[in-house]
């Protein structure tokens, strides 16, 4: 099967506009309770990484204000949403305490002009001064919106306003301010438009559209006109002489925020530019540079890495833009109710997102490429963390967010996983109705749900159909009966459901083989498979030539060992000597996630096997050296 058949799948498809469209309201978080792989890798990362985290070394530097350059100030911000995000999923009391403390202890480093921050009087809005100040309103929001606590707010409100009296109109220009013309700093949008939200303070409202406006200007980032006009997100800017700098417009990471910010500025004004503009990114970037692991970027921009991805590339895959990702897809699932994008939340959940964590959870690694080793990057900023271990646990805690979406008259399931989860109709919050999911999902392909209104009623269940189904081999059986799916996206069912109604799904879980530039990778459901050297079963960077038959391989589930979580062979003929037996071998291979999850240097693992070239099936082409 080709890589672009499978991958491209939403690409292909025109992406729903949705004019006016009702947003999708993600039920309480902690009403949904995850079991199984899943559910543990998000209790290891909560209580090895999110509450082992020291937060008073988090908030040191506010207290001390020496900084000119660095971004110390982001890590309390991000920690902290991640933070927030765990405990509603888990209502763990020690954590709460926990974020509490630690919210207090910020509020405290404010001084009376409202300025919340670690940079000297004399290099106030520098580098990341700005980017630093959006984290700690994002993060005092997060904490008002959960305790309820008046304080937090007036402490989110006093840092923006003097952010405002530093910038805007007739004073310094945010797009001056800080690097990759102007994104980084641009990005604050988005808890410019939640503290209006909150406070419907029209001086907020006003800054948020002078921001929307700079991101627009043809002398900033204009992300709206060239996202329209199908401009790829690699190639935005020249490229540039200076990496980390002004001048580099390909920065991932910092792109996708201020797509975020626009995309609640959509659902704040209506304007409709910015909504489609968000799609048409997003469409962008699953077509040119979102790899089989379902994330993307080096030295963390954009460089058309789809294409790219069989090539060993330095620092891939940076956990900031996995994270990120992740959000903008289903931020955007929200407003277009686009069931392929919870596709694409998927792949990068189970494959670049699992394999960031390591095995015993207590590090996030800052890249994860698609071959060789994962460590945990440097230690950052004088700090003892980096970004992505500040970044990664709100991946973590997005996932129970994304599972579910409600409306007034529908429950769309977007993820599947062993579950149980108490939902609302919109408007009927006297009327629960839980869902189960008895699943081991994606070790199977079979989902059992078990759907519980209080009382009998009438409402519509949209199942995701994933885009590499084959839909001739999966069914949704219900009442005895099974149900042909006919498009992929998704399946409804439109009934008055009563207590203990049962449904079954059941998905083409066959090996695919995918090919691209010469390589072979192999993919099970929504998990990419990997070599690991622990297998102990050859030379992992090999060529080989896996045997498939109509684009499917035959894989066999091998038994239990101490490292993958789930494991199989594949048959393939390894080398270039065919003058023994050249015959299929066995080879191994684990789930992405679990290869190399020790990150030792003397474990090696590889996604894309390089194809060995059999000139009696491929036609001779003349090799040019200037190519």
């Amino acid at each position: 099967m080709k890589l672009k058949k499978i991958l491209c799948s939403i690409a292909a498809l025109t992406i729903f506009c949705a004019t006016n469209a009702q947003v999708m309201v993600s039920p309480a978080i902690e009403n949904i309770k995850i079991g199984d792989y899943v559910g543990k890798r998000i209790d290891d990362c909560i209580s090895q990484r999110v509450k082992a985290q020291d937060w008073e070394h988090l908030v040191e530097p506010f207290r001390n204000r020496t900084e000119t350059w660095a971004w110390q100030s982001e890590f309390w911000g991000k920690w902290v949403q991640g933070a927030i995000a765990s405990y509603r999923y888990n209502r763990d009391p020690e954590l709460y305490e926990i974020i509490r403390q630690s919210a207090e202890a910020m509020m405290a480093t404010q001084t009376p002009d409202g300025y919340i921050g670690n940079y000297r009087d004399d290099s106030h809005l520098k580098q990341w001064d700005v980017w630093g100040r959006k984290y700690t309103m994002l993060g005092l929001v997060a904490w008002y919106d959960l305790s309820g606590d008046k304080k937090a707010l007036k402490s989110a409100c006093g840092v923006l306003d003097h952010l405002m009296s530093e910038v805007g109109e007739g004073k310094t220009d945010i797009i001056s301010t800080g690097n990759y013309h102007g994104m980084a700093s641009c990005s604050v949008l988005e808890p410019v438009v939640y503290i209006y939200n909150r406070t419907k303070e029209a001086r907020y409202l006003d800054f948020a559209r002078y921001i929307a406006r700079r991101l627009t200007d043809k002398d900033g980032p204009e992300l709206v006109r060239k996202a329209l006009e199908g401009v790829n997100v690699a190639n935005r800017f020249p490229h540039p002489k200076s990496w980390w700098s002004q001048e580099n417009g390909q920065k991932a990471y910092e792109m996708m925020s201020c797509y975020v910010g626009l995309l609640e500025m959509y659902k704040l004004t209506g304007e409709e530019s910015y909504l489609k503009a968000v799609e048409k990114v997003v469409k962008n970037i699953i077509s040119t540079e979102i790899n089989i692991a379902g994330s993307g970027a080096a030295f963390e921009c954009w460089y058309g890495g789809k294409e790219r991805q069989t090539l060993p590339t330095y620092h891939t895959m940076e956990t900031c833009v996995t994270f990120t990702w992740m959000q903008l897809c289903e931020r955007l699932m929200e407003v277009n109710h686009n069931l392929l994008l919870a596709d694409q939340i998927e792949l990068t959940m189970y494959n670049a997102l699992m394999a960031s964590l390591h095995a015993d959870a207590h590090q996030i690694s800052k890249y994860s490429p698609l071959e060789g080793w994962r460590t945990a990057g440097e230690e950052q900023c004088g700090m003892h963390i980096n970004c992505c271990n500040a970044n990664g646990p709100r991946a973590f805690a997005l996932i129970p967010k994304a599972m579910y979406h409600t409306t007034d008259q529908m429950i769309t399931v977007n993820l599947y996983a062993d579950s149980e989860a108490t939902l609302y109709l919109e408007g009927k919050r006297k009327q629960p109705i839980t869902i189960r999911q008895k699943t081991s999902y994606p070790k199977d392909g079979v989902i059992e749900f078990e759907i519980s209104p209080k009382k009998p009623t009438h409402f519509s269940l949209a199942l995701r159909i994933p885009a590499w189904v084959d839909l001739e081999h999966c069914a949704v059986e219900f009442g005895g009966t099974a149900e042909e799916i006919k498009i992929h996206g998704c399946h409804i069912i439109t009934r008055t459901w009563e207590a203990g109604d049962k449904l079954t799904l059941k998905l083409d879980m066959r090996g695919r083989l995918l090919l691209h530039d010469n390589h072979q990778a192999i993919m099970r459901g929504p998990v990419v498979l990997a070599r690991d050297s622990r297998f102990g079963d050859g030379f992992v960077d090999e060529c080989a030539d896996v045997v498939a038959k109509n684009g499917y391989v035959e894989l066999t589930p091998v038994a239990e060992n101490n490292f993958a979580w789930m494991s199989f062979t594949a048959p393939a003929v390894l080398g270039t000597d065919l003058e023994g037996n050249g015959k299929p071998t066995p080879i191994k291979l684990c789930d992405f996630g679990s290869a190399g999850n020790s990150w030792e240097k003397s474990v090696r693992y590889r996604v894309w096997l390089p194809k060995t070239l059999n000139v009696m099936h491929s036609p001779y082409i003349p090799y040019n050296r200037e190519k």
